[in-house]
């Protein structure tokens, strides 16, 4: 009885796990010869292969449906989704393009290419941003269109989305949504660009993927991957800054084997006050530290993988020009923050369908120092004499006593199940959540002990006909806050998106997508009661707030061939009960009352731009963008912190040669409109031009690659206020001239 027990099970594990050998051949679609090298890529697996020599490819799977995606240098990627066992080998024909090879879209939920995908999603390689000559990831996000950010000198920046920032951006990082006291204006991502891959951005309304919060947009980091099965790898790199004297210097081990796979990341970054052409912007300097981790496992039927990140920045808060110097110590006011993000993933496949489950742990600890009102006046030529003393400072600011202190502990899920396809439908259903405490600890209280919950329910599916992909959803939301010594709040939303993808023409493509957005006030609005001292204001919350709630419409136009690239995204986003903040003429403590109040609101406008690579000299890019937004309440009254128009043009010349691969150099022009049509209680700003170039390429040093990238920023040194600056109502002007010098070394 037991043999034949055993017997059944063994033929019943046998027909459940049988691995079924997937082979194929990729081929030029002009010549039709093999492409050696090329990828191929399964994106729920996160795994893949390459192919030989004569092009041709072998892979194991089990029996269900999944999507490749097919990618080499110089060619179109294809997407394309093959049910196991196969009946024959796939013959897969790849067509050349001198446009960059397309990745797969992570922060929407089918995982398509963007060229496949019903929502414009911008995404851009770490790489690319880094290459720019941007001292920070913040930085680094400006140059993608729609996106701009608030900053307080050089180490703090929020990303702003069409005109949306803090709390109506959603930031997610490692599959999870980041979490660290957003609301404030001074309050920065609290992520290193170290160890990521890619960044995406939803412009627009998110809140059927992702809930309260993404009502402006959501901001995607996508952490790097894995080594590939039975693959090890290490880089080290350095960056220096010349601006700031400042570096930034990171080292990375990954490994795989046997389905096991794991991979780490330190890196260390610091930097003087920053240099314009005619003062050091005293204090704000910075040192960070940031630690990434990562363990997975993957059989034929399931996949996991658990991350941590833990991030560490004392950055220094500016207030007036005074001291000289080139210390890396921060002065009085100052934040120390520690960020650590845990987070897991795990997939389980069935025969047609899957179950993804996301699990995330935020830890946010954020310490605030208040100033000392000692600051010497300006003198330019009293740089170096002061690094001494203000280093023998150090610890002595280490036992300063926090005047505020908070911590946010935030836990979140993410369940998804992927539906079989049932004809032309793709059908995904989800429930997301969060459990968020909020304490203090500081002799200052700004905001008040709090426990928020969050619960979504959510369905969505792409539907695909011959001529046109549509894709439809709703969500139910449901956010209750504890507040103590207080009223408790609970917000309901119910939410819905529509999206039309087809070719208008052979060459013309248009999306057209509507959907409803939302955002329950945060606890600062909600109860504040106290001095913001990185905003030098009296704020008093509003328990009476409602949601916010916006409905839009994005319309994005796309014309490509094998030369040129045109583009135009507009938009138009109507938000009811827009909470602001307001003056009411009272002062408290010296400082000036801000309360929260609420009226509608609208913003409009879009991106513009064209991408030329003239034949036949495909090495050549020319690629010109133009972005505006306007945003007013309903009387008309302009909205605070509207980005600039602006318009960018860079010339870029890329070619791989037997010596040097990836070889690029690039010139920009980035040319800033005055922004007259600012909040009465807003300063305006004037027009600007900034300059920037650079250079890099990768070569073989001892068999192994190194990549050398030089790159200059503000080139013409020109004096500037960027809009965005926080220290703009002071006339402090933004960086000067900065060269950046970049090594990286792989083993």
């Amino acid at each position: 009885m037991n043999r034949l027990l055993f017997i059944v099970f063994s033929i019943l594990c046998t027909t459940i796990y049988a691995q079924n050998s997937v082979s194929g051949k990729v081929l030029d679609k002009a010549t039709n010869s093999p492409i050696p090298y090329a990828t191929i890529y399964l994106p729920e697996l996160e795994t893949g292969t390459t192919t030989d020599e004569d092009g041709k490819f072998t892979i194991d799977l089990k029996k269900g449906t999944y999507k490749i995606v097919v990618s080499f240098i110089g060619f179109q990627s294809q997407a394309l989704s093959i049910s196991v066992p196969l009946s024959d080998s796939l013959t897969i024909i790849l067509a050349e393009s001198a446009m960059e090879m397309k990745e797969v879209i992570i922060s929407t939920p089918f995982h398509k290419l963007q060229s496949e995908n019903v929502m414009k999603v911008e995404q851009m390689k770490l790489k690319e941003l880094k290459a720019s000559g941007a001292v920070t990831l913040a930085e680094g996000l400006t140059n993608i269109a729609g996106v701009e950010s608030v900053s307080t000198g050089n180490s703090i920046g929020k990303p702003v989305i069409r005109g949306l920032s803090s709390n109506r951006v959603l930031v997610y990082t490692q599959g999870v949504r980041l979490e660290n006291q957003q609301y404030g204006d001074e309050h920065g991502l609290g992520i290193n660009d170290a160890g990521l891959e890619s960044v995406e951005v939803i412009k627009g309304p998110a809140s059927l993927l992702y809930g309260s919060d993404a009502l402006g947009g959501v901001l995607y980091l996508n952490p790097e991957r894995f080594a590939q099965e039975n693959e090890s790898a290490a880089d080290a790199s350095l960056n220096y800054f010349s601006n700031t004297k400042g570096y930034s210097t990171n080292v990375g081990y990954k490994s795989s084997n046997n389905g096991f796979k794991f991979l780490f990341r330190g890196s260390l970054t610091e930097h003087s006050d920053y240099n314009t052409n005619k003062y050091r912007v005293t204090n704000t300097r910075y040192r960070e530290q940031d630690f990434k981790a990562g363990l997975g496992y993957q059989s034929s039927n399931f996949k996991t993988e658990f991350r941590y990140n833990m991030n560490n920045a004392k950055l220094g808060l500016p207030e007036e020009i005074g001291i000289q110097s080139l210390s890396k110590t921060p002065m009085l006011p100052y934040q120390n923050i520690n960020n650590h993000i845990f987070s897991s993933k795990s997939t389980i496949f069935f025969d047609d369908s899957s179950l993804d489950i996301t699990l995330g742990y935020v830890f946010n600890n954020r310490k605030e120092f208040e100033v000392e009102h000692h600051h010497g006046s300006h003198d330019e030529h009293d740089h170096d004499e002061h690094d001494d003393e203000h280093d023998e400072h150090a610890n002595e600011l280490e036992n300063l006593e926090a005047a505020l202190q908070m911590k946010l502990k935030t836990f979140s899920y993410d369940v998804k199940y992927n539906l079989p396809d049932f004809g032309r439908f793709e059908t995904i259903l989800g429930i997301q959540g969060m459990n968020q405490k909020n304490l203090n600890y500081g002799k200052e209280i700004l905001i008040p002990d709090a426990t928020t919950n969050d619960l979504g329910i959510l369905a969505t599916s792409h539907i695909h006909f011959e001529a046109l992909d549509v894709q439809l959803g709703a969500r139910f939301d449901h956010r209750s806050i504890s507040i103590e010594n207080s009223e408790n709040k609970t917000f309901n939303s119910v939410n819905g998106a529509l999206g039309f993808k087809t070719n208008l023409f052979k060459n013309i493509t248009a999306r057209l997508n509507l959907a409803s957005g939302f955002r329950a006030p945060n606890l600062a609005e909600l109860a504040s009661d106290g001095t913001h001292e990185g905003t030098n204001r009296y704020e008093i919350g509003n328990i009476n707030l409602s949601n916010e709630q916006n409905f839009q419409i994005d319309l994005a136009l796309e014309y490509r061939n094998e030369h040129i690239e045109l583009f135009a995204n507009a938009f138009y986003n109507k938000v009811n009960n827009y909470i602001f903040l307001n003056p009411n003429g009272e002062m408290i403590n010296n400082d000036p009352v801000f309360a929260y109040e609420q009226d509608n609101a609208r913003l409009y406008g879009g991106e513009f731009g064209l991408h030329l690579h003239p034949h036949p000299i495909h090495w050549l890019h020319l690629e010109s963008s133009f972005e505006t937004v306007v945003g007013q309440l309903e009387n008309d009254d302009y909205l605070p912190m509207i980005p600039a128009n602006s318009l960018t043009n860079i010339l870029r010349v890329e070619l791989d040669t037997k010596s040097v691969k990836s070889s690029y150099a690039f010139i920009k022009l980035r040319s800033t409109f005055a922004q007259k049509n600012v909040n009465a209680f807003e300063t305006t700003s004037d027009a600007y031009n900034l300059l920037s170039a650079g250079i890099g390429g990768t070569f073989n040093l001892l068999n192994n690659e190194m990549t050398v990238t030089l790159s200059a920023t503000n080139l013409l040194n020109t004096e500037y206020v960027h809009h965005l600056s926080r220290l703009k109502p002071d006339g402090i002007l933004n960086m000067g001239r900065n060269i950046n010098v970049g090594v990286t070394y792989s083993l």
